[in-house]
């Protein structure tokens, strides 16, 4: 189920009319079974594999918990990294790694080959997964409690709002949640309201649109493309999958308000970072703190001098890239990041925002974040490319500097322009505010203009093709 489909908003009408009427302990119960229907109706055979990971890092986390001794509780650790990391090493990567070990063989005239197997890629897997490791990791390290209940800990694993996207909750947040009592105020369904409304407008207004654009760039042969065409695509492509992610996320935190859940911020204004690690602190939150808490630092972090700390970055965004997918292209990806955040740490100065007021110092920290934006923007190329060759040419496109007058280009840029710039302009204002929601003080009428907005948008500019999500392959 699609959260801009129909038949999900049926689905959610009946859980949360269900969930009104029912006690805490019924509440987890009829979230457990609805989180189940949501991921199988998708394909119901993949609920064993889920369930495998939630028993598995169940009893391991309490026996973890229950054990002394350093070496067997190393060892459990162990077991569960091991099926976890299995599980999803084997269903999102042993066909990439075949082709490219086969390929890797015939090039030195060997004939043996690993086998070919046609592997569909569960939706969700990288998520519940590296959920399910922080969770285990943490009763390790003894900063959590084992939950109490396997269905209280499936439900923690499984909740629907965030089971398939994100973003990847922590244990010490979200399952305390799940085994007390909650309560749903008038506060929780209007700030879910607001969550939900501009969700699904980022989502299907600005998302889809810039879509139609990437995708017709994207699609066309390095010969027939310019400078002009490639620019216009990385634009696109920015926002389209800003828009796509940060709108799914944006549903799942009001979904779960309207549940009596509080989900963390996935996004905090990105495109307005000065730096790569500003960026990091703002893009897919809940994952660039989980590869900074369960491998930068454990890898030893910036503790063992500039050699090491280069390292640890490489090899973290090198990770971090192999975890959207299967692909040379996400590799790239995470390596370009990987190398941006080591020039960026060497000289400081291109990411410090001054400290002193005034226009001078706004138009530095604005050059930083254009400059910045741009960065951001070229590495996109190497994410949303078919593979490295149609990247390189692209980016190399981008030399000629050709194909500005062009009626297409002219199109393009009114579009960008039309259903990126108020959305910019509505987050810029949310950034000077310093609080997100910082609409929901606003006056009354001031609201009400701006969900009219939204919903109008909506209604009026809805592309022909719905695009699903982009993280659902994740």
């Amino acid at each position: 189920m699609l959260f801009n489909s129909f038949v999900f908003w049926v689905f959610f009408a009946v859980v949360l009319t269900a969930y009104r009427f029912s006690g805490h302990k019924a509440q987890n119960r009829l979230l457990l079974v609805a989180s189940y229907v949501f991921y199988g109706w998708w394909d119901w055979r993949f609920l064993f594999l889920m369930l495998f990971s939630t028993v598995t890092d169940f009893y391991v986390a309490r026996w973890l918990h229950n054990i002394t001794e350093e070496n067997k509780r190393k060892l459990l650790l162990r077991v569960s990294l091991a099926v976890n990391l299995t599980l999803l090493g084997f269903f999102k990567y042993y066909g990439f790694f075949a082709n490219e070990m086969n390929d890797l063989l015939l090039s030195v005239g060997l004939n043996g080959y690993l086998p070919m197997l046609k592997i569909v890629l569960p939706v969700g897997i990288s998520f519940y997964t590296f959920q399910t490791i922080s969770y285990t990791v943490d009763v390790y390290r003894r900063q959590t409690i084992p939950a109490r209940s396997i269905f209280d800990f499936a439900l923690y694993v499984s909740f629907f709002p965030q089971l398939v996207a994100g973003p990847i909750e922590r244990s010490t947040d979200l399952l305390p949640q799940v085994e007390n009592p909650r309560t749903v105020t008038k506060g929780d369904v209007r700030e879910g309201l607001y969550h939900i409304v501009f969700g699904l407008f980022k989502k299907v207004v600005v998302a889809d649109n810039m879509a139609v654009l990437a995708n017709s760039i994207f699609s066309q042969s390095l010969a027939e493309l310019t400078a002009a065409e490639v620019l216009i695509g990385a634009y696109a492509f920015a926002f389209q999958i800003y828009g796509d992610f940060s709108g799914y996320s944006s549903i799942a935190q009001g979904l779960a308000r309207m549940l009596g859940f509080k989900l963390m911020w996935n996004f905090r204004m990105p495109y307005f970072a000065v730096s790569p690690s500003d960026f990091w602190q703002r893009w897919h939150i809940s994952l660039s703190s989980w590869l900074r808490d369960y491998l930068y630092i454990p890898l030893g972090g910036n503790r063992h001098g500039k050699f090491a700390t280069a390292r640890n970055l490489s090899l973290t965004m090198l990770l971090g890239g192999l975890w959207h997918g299967a692909n040379w292209t996400y590799i790239a990806w995470g390596a370009l990041h990987g190398f941006v955040l080591i020039i960026y740490r060497v000289y400081p100065r291109l990411g410090v925002s001054p400290q002193a007021a005034g226009a001078q110092a706004r138009l530095l920290t604005v050059l930083r974040a254009f400059v910045f934006f741009h960065i951001v923007c070229v590495t996109w190329i190497f994410f949303r490319a078919e593979n490295i060759g149609q990247a390189v040419g692209m980016i190399a496109t981008l030399g000629s500097f050709d194909g500005w007058n062009a009626p297409f280009v002219s199109y393009a840029a009114a579009m960008i322009a039309f259903f990126v710039l108020p959305y910019q302009t509505y987050e810029l204002w949310l950034e000077r505010k310093g609080d997100q929601l910082a609409l929901l003080s606003q006056p009354i009428v001031v609201q009400a203009a701006l969900y009219v907005y939204f919903i109008l948008m909506m209604i009026a500019f809805v592309p022909g093709t719905p695009q699903v999500f982009i993280y659902f392959q994740f």
